[in-house]
């Protein structure tokens, strides 16, 4: 099952909209998505609008890739589990953001090897049909990279 999510703050038609053209175009029924108050309702893939965290959570375990907002909380959570997570980030120009701050996160979570990036709705199909055969590079851990927080103590104890 391929689980997608756009959050909780902002609505995006423009995701929700492409993957539903693709499971049509694909003959797939495999998708669930956490569409929030967008205006765009799914035709071809099954939906809830929110949900209750536990059921999100569950939904993220069970799924075979991850699609989303550039959004650090749902990258976040794919690659804590080793998941294939695709995003398309929201642009500030269409109001889907207050600004193109996902574009960065996008940038540099794909040029560590650990997510794909479709840069507009456009490329969204051609990366659905990779995504359950992409590997992240490497998963997130639970707890911060030890190097960070010896130099995080070091600045600390040097001020």
């Amino acid at each position: 099952m391929i689980f997608v999510t756009v959050g909780h703050q902002m609505p995006f038609d423009r995701l929700i909209g492409a993957v539903d053209q693709w499971a049509l175009a694909r003959g797939r029924a495999d998708l669930f998505a956490q569409i929030g108050e967008g205006e765009y309702l799914p035709q071809w893939i099954a939906w809830a609008k929110f949900m209750p965290p536990e059921e999100f959570d569950r939904r993220v375990r069970e799924a075979t890739a991850i699609v989303g907002h550039a959004g650090t909380g749902t990258i976040i959570a794919g690659l804590r589990l080793g998941k294939p997570v695709l995003v398309l980030p929201r642009r500030s120009a269409l109001g889907e953001t207050r600004n193109d701050h996902q574009f960065a996160t996008a940038r540099h979570f794909e040029k560590g090897g650990q997510i794909v990036v479709a840069w507009s709705e456009e490329e969204v199909p051609a990366a659905l049909d990779r995504i359950e055969s992409f590997h992240p590079q490497r998963r997130l851990a639970d707890v911060a990279d030890p190097a960070l927080t010896e130099r995080l103590r070091a600045f600390i104890w040097a001020a």
